[in-house]
């Protein structure tokens, strides 16, 4: 365990204590600073039921955007610039791309609003259920919002399942979960999918895309075949790489031609269903939100309600005039096509003239969007602590359905420093 910083209270203390002994996560500091807040968030249930709303409103959203390039496959090349193993992972798997997804979501002035729509690798369901698990006994008159998390994703791979696999695949039960396990960040997570799989009966092997390989029909994992891949490793990762800069270049810039075409093959066969499924990599790709602005017409009705209301303006950045960009620098915000939050963002509000400048200048054409920049309301907290506070609503979808909340506070852009907190209902 990390030394705490002097950041940390005794009351910090007492609730890293607990997390430790509770055996999901091991660090509840981040290079010393605290990753958790003491206080729960308590939301009433108007306010819970619009950041569910506007979840689900907007990945059905989401969902248009695979019909769309479905019905256009030049925007796979035109619009979304996608390599070949890219475009291989989306035609494999097309229209499938969401299991689960977390909608990261701000109460404005104006209604909630959706920063991005995480469907690939989502994080952050160890922290969701931990806190949950060891503060609701302790917090009276709320109901944990995320309390069928677990069994709506358990409902979700068995549907999958069931779905995709032949009979004789379908009844071996022996689940991969493949991570980067050279990243020890993910651990917590990896906990909870395993504890979740064992739960249902499954076998589960751990191991990365390089010990995957395809035996006969089959998917084998450290040569144990395997009925579902439970994918904790970036779309972005397997395929292609290059630095969404200009200026910096990737060490390891080749894509995983064999344990992708090995787990596609096997998947297309009913030999192995993957969850999330590799479509993943159209969604997940920024530039799906500058499709349903540049191409709002394209839409149902209903997708167009819900882009309006809660995905803020989004355009690619080589369609904007770099003069309107250069002069309205609080206005936009400038995000790379697959750049975690934090990663590769950059808020014009936030950072000087200079820059903003120099990220444009160095933002690789074909690879980054812009996005309005919305002001978030300051989180309300009923103890008056830490006032001024940001929340990041991470609502979580199954299925497309709202299936629990992620919340994280930050003073300003969530990034890696921003801390995680229990998220309840008023009864």
């Amino acid at each position: 365990m990390s030394t705490p910083s002097p950041a940390a209270t005794p009351a910090f203390d007492a609730l890293a204590r607990r997390i430790v002994d509770e055996g999901t996560i091991g660090d509840p500091w981040i290079d010393g600073v605290p990753r958790f807040g003491e206080a729960p968030c308590v939301l009433d249930g108007k306010t819970a039921r619009a950041l569910c709303r506007a979840a689900e409103a907007a990945a059905a959203a989401w969902d248009e955007v695979g019909r769309v390039v479905t019905d256009d496959e030049r925007l796979l090349d035109d619009f979304f610039g996608l390599t070949p193993a890219q475009k291989a992972m989306w035609l494999a798997s097309r229209p499938r791309w969401h299991g689960v997804a977390r909608a990261d979501v701000f109460l404005t002035a104006d209604g909630p609003q959706i920063a991005e729509l995480n469907c690939d690798t989502p994080t952050g369901q160890a922290e969701t259920v931990v806190l949950a698990s060891l503060l609701a006994p302790e917090t009276p008159g709320v109901t944990d919002p995320s309390r069928e998390l677990e069994a709506r994703w358990g409902a979700m791979v068995e549907a999958y399942l069931a779905r995709t696999l032949e009979p004789e695949a379908a009844a071996r039960r022996v689940a991969g979960v493949v991570y980067p396990t050279e990243l020890t960040d993910d651990l917590p997570l990896v906990r909870v999918y395993r504890r979740w799989l064992e739960a249902r009966g499954f076998r589960v092997v751990l191991g990365s895309p390089y010990n995957l390989a395809r035996v006969g029909r089959d998917l084998v994992l450290f040569d144990e075949p395997i009925s579902l891949m439970l994918r904790h490793y970036k779309t972005d990762w397997w395929g292609e790489r290059e630095s969404a800069w200009d200026d910096e270049q990737i060490a390891d810039p080749v894509p995983l031609v064999d344990p992708l075409s090995a787990a596609l093959e096997a998947e297309l066969d009913g030999r192995c269903a993957i969850v999330n499924p590799f479509g993943s990599v159209l969604q997940q790709n920024k530039r799906a939100m500058a499709l349903m602005w540049e191409h709002v017409h394209r839409f149902s009705t209903a997708a167009q309600d819900a882009i309006r209301a809660y995905v803020p303006p989004t355009f690619r950045a080589e369609a904007m005039h770099r003069e309107q960009l250069l002069a309205q620098r609080e206005a936009w915000v400038l995000k790379s096509d697959y750049g975690a939050e934090g990663d590769e963002v950059v808020v014009g509000k936030q950072v000087s003239d200079e820059l903003w400048a120099r990220s444009l200048a160095h933002a690789r054409p074909g690879r980054w969007i812009v996005q309005q920049y919305f002001e978030a309301r300051a989180h309300e907290r009923d103890d008056a602590s830490e006032p001024g506070q940001i929340a990041n609503h991470g609502v979580w979808l199954v299925g497309g359905l709202a299936s629990g909340i992620y919340t994280r506070l930050s003073t300003g852009a969530t990034d890696p420093d921003a801390r995680s907190v229990a998220t309840f209902v008023r009864a």
